[in-house]
């Protein structure tokens, strides 16, 4: 992390830390993939790709180790929450929704931010974002434009905390906060997390993001959408960190208040 990858962080939402993984290590997590898709009836013969999505938990262990405590994210976790603010982990977590060619939609398409802690209906969010420090898109595979990636809507960090803020501590479900977004929102620049198999994007709590279909590219899309864990932001100018930052110029700026 530089000054300039700071500033995009604040800005717009998110980095990419490129070659984040090695080759070898993204391979082997796509190996340890195809053993769980075998649990589904999916092997690498294309006559078993019927379904556009097959959810799977992240696999545990061997080049998930390597994955999860790669240098190069862990500078980057320091850089973006702080050092000893985030919950270290042997491992990556989360879900791979592995999605394959086809234009059949998928079913889990539309835009949203990630809950934290459990709450009535599933995972809330409040302003100080509990429990989560960061999201990740780890890149397996190759993801280029025709492979399903994930769209991100860039500076959309900065419109959620005064949606969220007068919910306090308590917070409430994301989908309720979307619910208040200014429609103008997600008329604004988007970005494609596209990339090379080991590149890891990096993106602000709050950043509002959807899955997108048809996958129109020729094998499966792997990505790995964990959560980086911590504690949760001070928002009175205390905190340093370039996610709190962000929070509170949110907080400040008119432009981004919610519809009445």
């Amino acid at each position: 992390m530089d000054a300039r990858d700071i500033d995009q962080f604040e800005r717009d939402g998110y980095v990419v830390v490129r070659g984040a993984l090695t080759p070898e290590t993204a391979a082997a997590c796509r190996d340890a993939i195809w053993d769980a898709l075998a649990g589904h009836g999916v092997t690498r013969d294309r006559a078993t790709w019927t379904r556009p999505m097959v959810p799977v938990p992240c696999p545990e262990g061997g080049p998930f180790v390597e994955a999860g405590t790669s240098p190069a994210l862990r500078a980057a976790y320091d850089a973006l929450i702080g050092p000893g603010r985030w919950r270290r982990r042997r491992g990556v977590g989360g879900l791979v929704p592995v999605r394959f060619p086809s234009e059949e939609f998928p079913g889990d398409v539309g835009w949203h931010i990630e809950g934290s802690y459990r709450g009535t209906g599933g995972y809330w969010a409040n302003v100080r974002s509990r429990a989560r420090g960061l999201l990740a898109l780890f890149l397996f595979t190759d993801v280029g434009e025709h492979d399903a990636p994930t769209r991100l809507a860039i500076g959309s960090h900065r419109w959620v905390p005064r949606l969220l803020a007068g919910a306090g501590e308590a917070g409430m479900h994301p989908d309720d906060a979307l619910g208040r977004l200014r429609p103008s929102v997600l008329c604004r620049t988007v970005v494609h997390a596209t990339g090379r198999a080991g590149d890891v994007f990096l993106g602000h709590p709050f950043l509002v993001h959807t899955a997108t279909w048809p996958h129109r590219g020729v094998t499966p899309r792997m990505v790995a959408q964990p959560a980086v864990h911590a504690g949760g932001f001070a928002l009175d100018g205390s905190d340093p960190s370039p996610v709190a930052r962000a929070i509170v110029t949110g907080l400040r700026e008119e432009a981004y208040a919610p519809r009445k």
